[in-house]
């Protein structure tokens, strides 16, 4: 697997408060979620590229 820079997936600084993370995962979140965008697997792959660091 390839590294990915989590950061800037989010498009945040490597200095982004835990609150500042927890935000730009919302934002990302609510912008692809797959309910908000059904069928369409783009958006889902999306989702999941950003949800990833957050699961870890």
């Amino acid at each position: 697997m390839k590294y990915q820079d989590y950061y800037q997936v989010l498009g945040i600084s490597r200095q982004a408060t835990a609150d500042e993370i927890k935000k730009a995962y919302r934002k990302l979140a609510l912008q692809y979620h797959p309910d908000k965008h059904k069928g369409d697997k783009a958006m889902e792959k999306n989702f999941r590229k950003f949800r990833r660091p957050i699961m870890y």
